[in-house]
C-alpha cells in the first residue's frame, strides 16, 4: 500500500508543478498590476503637484484630466491587489508590510481615504493654479497615510 501511495505521488508531482507555478505567477502578477496602478497614479499626481508648485505652467485642462485619472483610479478595487504571498520580502518588487494582512480592515479604510480625497477632484482643480494645491494636499495626505502604515521604506 505504501509503495502505491508513494508511486501516485511521484506521478502526480508533475501534473501539480503548473498549479505551484500559477500560484506564483498570480502573485507576481498582483505585484506587478499594483507597480502599474501606481505608476499610474504618480504621473497624474505629478502632474497636479507640477501645476502646484509652479514648476509647470497652469493648465486647466491638463489639471482636470489628471485628477479625472486618479478619480477613475479609486474605483479600481487595489486592495484586491493585494493577495497573500506578497509582502515585501516574500516575492521580489513588493514594499507591501505585512501588517497588511493582519489588518486588512484599517488599510482598506486608508485606500477608502484616497477614494474621498480624489471624489471631485476634476472639478476641483478648475479656475486657476492656486486651485490645485489644496487638491494635491488632500490627496496627498491620503497617500501618506496609507504609506505609513503599509509601505517598507526604500
Amino acid at each position: 500500500m505504501r509503495q502505491m501511495l508513494t508511486a501516485a505521488a511521484i506521478a502526480t508531482f508533475p501534473l501539480l508543478q503548473p498549479m505551484i507555478a500559477n500560484a506564483d505567477d498570480a502573485i507576481k502578477q498582483a505585484v506587478e498590476a499594483r507597480h502599474g496602478y501606481y505608476a499610474m497614479l504618480s504621473m497624474n499626481m505629478s502632474t497636479l503637484a507640477g501645476m502646484a508648485k509652479g514648476d509647470v505652467a497652469y493648465d486647466e485642462a491638463a489639471a482636470s484630466r489628471a485628477a479625472a485619472n486618479i478619480e477613475a483610479l479609486t474605483h479600481y478595487d487595489l486592495p484586491g491587489l493585494f493577495v497573500e504571498g506578497s509582502a515585501s520580502g516574500q516575492v521580489e518588487g513588493s514594499a507591501a508590510k505585512a501588517e497588511i494582512w493582519t489588518d486588512m480592515d484599517d488599510f482598506k479604510a486608508k485606500f477608502a481615504g484616497l477614494v474621498e480625497a480624489a471624489a471631485g477632484a476634476a472639478e476641483a482643480v478648475k479656475g486657476g493654479q492656486d486651485q490645485v494645491g489644496p487638491v494635491v494636499g488632500k490627496l496627498g495626505a491620503a497617500c501618506k497615510a496609507c504609506h505609513d502604515s503599509y509601505r517598507e521604506k526604500s
